[in-house]
């Protein structure tokens, strides 16, 4: 695999002004060694996100919560003792895809973005031949409580499945004040990555249309590369409290003035949130 920025991440630096300080931490691409502390990081985290494909093609960002130890990093492979939940689009995922993962400490700031192809996804583990690793900085993380989101990692009520969102996955996307964002590239393979702000800094102008300030960052521009190479964009919100998600996939568009945001369209919206109400 090629290493380095591609054509989209290259494009969106100059489209913000920061070449030079991107081309800096290019190194930070290179081929992955997943050794020493990155190793010990992944081994004592109990959440991560996974960006790929269902069966039928369509990209989603998916949680992954299990108790500590269950990321397992070796050399260039990264092996996972869980899958995601029965009623998650991509329980049951095909191997032999191009996959993205962030995995994250809310407590400490500190995540580590992992890409890489699937090698293998049976029941209970997936297997990950990882590509790229490499950390992202501390901005913008709000510390969560994950007890609820790795309990309901092993459970899996029936989620409802629509093109537009519940009145109820609306109120909890405009309170959050964390997500993640997959996207893809045809040739890089997919990639997630972590978006935070203020208590309500996505707006969602309807039930198909939502829209967030992009916030300064390490100036790599990972996920706006692949949004200028290819609009397809998954979307993981959490309510963190009962660990019920909203998952959506559609298309993302990067407005870049007069103040950079992002616009998403929903085209499809898998929301847990029914089954984690009380009875």
């Amino acid at each position: 695999m090629k290493w380095g920025f591609h054509e989209g991440e290259l494009a969106a630096q100059r489209a913000a002004g920061v070449s030079l300080q991107a081309q800096r931490l290019e190194g930070m691409l290179a081929p992955a060694d997943l050794s020493g502390g990155a190793q010990k990081f992944l081994s004592l985290r109990s959440y991560a996100v996974l960006t790929g494909r269902d069966h039928d093609g369509v990209l989603w960002a998916s949680p992954l919560a299990a108790p500590p130890g269950f990321l397992d990093a070796r050399g260039d492979v990264l092996q996972i003792a869980t899958t995601p939940r029965t009623s998650d689009p991509l329980h049951g995922l095909p191997a032999d895809q191009p996959v993205g993962l962030i995995v994250i400490d809310f407590a400490t700031r500190r995540r580590i973005r992992v890409n890489g192809t699937l090698t293998d996804a049976g029941e209970d583990r997936l297997v990950v031949r990882v590509d790229q690793a490499y950390g992202n900085c501390p901005q913008h993380i709000h510390p969560h409580d994950l007890a609820a989101a790795v309990a309901a990692g092993r459970s899996g009520g029936a989620p409802h499945r629509a093109g537009a969102l519940t009145p109820q996955a609306q109120a909890l996307v405009a309170a959050s004040d964390t997500f993640f964002l997959g996207t893809t590239h045809p040739s890089r393979g997919s990639d997630a990555s972590h978006r935070g702000g203020p208590p309500a800094f996505v707006q969602v102008s309807s039930p198909t249309r939502l829209w967030w300030p992009d916030y300064p960052g390490n100036n790599m521009f990972n996920s706006f590369g692949n949004l200028q190479v290819d609009d397809e964009a998954a979307l993981l919100f959490t309510d963190y409290p009962t660990g019920a998600t909203v998952q959506m996939s559609g298309t993302a568009q990067v407005v870049w003035s007069p103040q950079r945001r992002v616009e998403f369209t929903v085209r499809q919206v898998v929301d847990g949130l029914s089954a984690h109400q009380p009875a």
